[in-house]
């Protein structure tokens, strides 16, 4: 069984260097949130929050964030908890007041225990995506007006849709790269998708096309921030790849 202090200390210097590496296997069963101070109220929140994400990263299906029975477990996350470890985002900044201490925000990283984390999955009908997991090769058109550009692994322009795409892949627990701007990059699975600012709804309009040994697959959606837009584009990957159908079309 994995050692929960050393999945929350590779999870957290993982976490320092930002790459769309893949996840090492512990790190699927951990995750990641924002809490205000350390009591058990807002643990127990961050603790249901964190296997929300697990039992979706582990099992591939964006679907679950949404069932019944998956909030009805999350009540209880503690129990499947590993280890877990506070990060003061103040760190450095002297606290003035009672209640400044008890507001601080801090980041909660949760590790879980992987064998149960598997049984839950079971029981709620569904299974674990076994790695070794694709690699995504994500080639991404970006246009608002009549300006564009390509998003690659190297330029510095895209640089804060790099950072959204990175942290979609973490939070599925995806292997994904960008070509660089001479066009090089590894061969791997191909997903490809436009992003069209929508100047009327203050959102971005997001298509996605998956080729998956020959089948294809597309969906899309609109009305929201590009972080929404590469969330539905991995998760929408994850979820054909591991089995569990096709993403639904959303304008959320």
């Amino acid at each position: 069984m994995n050692d929960p202090a050393r999945v929350l200390s590779c999870l957290a210097l993982a976490l320092t260097f930002v790459s769309c590496a893949p996840a090492a296997a512990a790190d699927l069963y951990a995750a990641q949130t924002l809490v205000t101070g350390q009591g058990p109220e807002s643990r127990a929140a961050g603790f249901a929050q964190c296997l929300r994400e697990v039992l979706v990263k582990v099992s591939g299906n964006p679907r679950l964030a949404d069932e019944p029975a998956v909030a009805a477990l999350a009540e209880g996350a503690g129990d499947l908890v590993a280890g877990f470890t506070y990060r003061d985002r103040m760190a450095g900044i002297p606290v003035h007041d009672e209640q400044g201490s008890r507001d601080r925000p801090h980041v909660l990283t949760v590790a879980f225990d992987p064998g149960r984390v598997d049984r839950a999955l079971r029981d709620l009908g569904s299974e674990p995506w076994p790695e070794p997991r694709p690699v995504l090769d994500m080639r991404v058109d970006v246009r608002n007006g009549t300006s564009g550009f390509s998003l690659t692994a190297d330029a510095d322009r895209g640089r804060d849709m790099r950072g959204a795409l990175e942290a979609a892949a973490e939070r599925y627990g995806m292997d994904v790269r960008l070509p660089e701007s001479n066009g090089a990059g590894p061969a791997a699975l191909p997903l490809t998708g436009t992003l069209v600012w929508q100047p009327d709804t203050l959102g971005w309009a997001a298509r996605w096309h998956l080729d998956d040994g020959g089948r294809g697959h597309d969906w899309a959606i609109r009305d929201v921030s590009f972080d929404a837009a590469f969330r539905s584009a991995i998760g929408g990957a994850a979820q054909i790849l591991s089995g569990n159908g096709a993403p639904v079309q959303t304008a959320r």
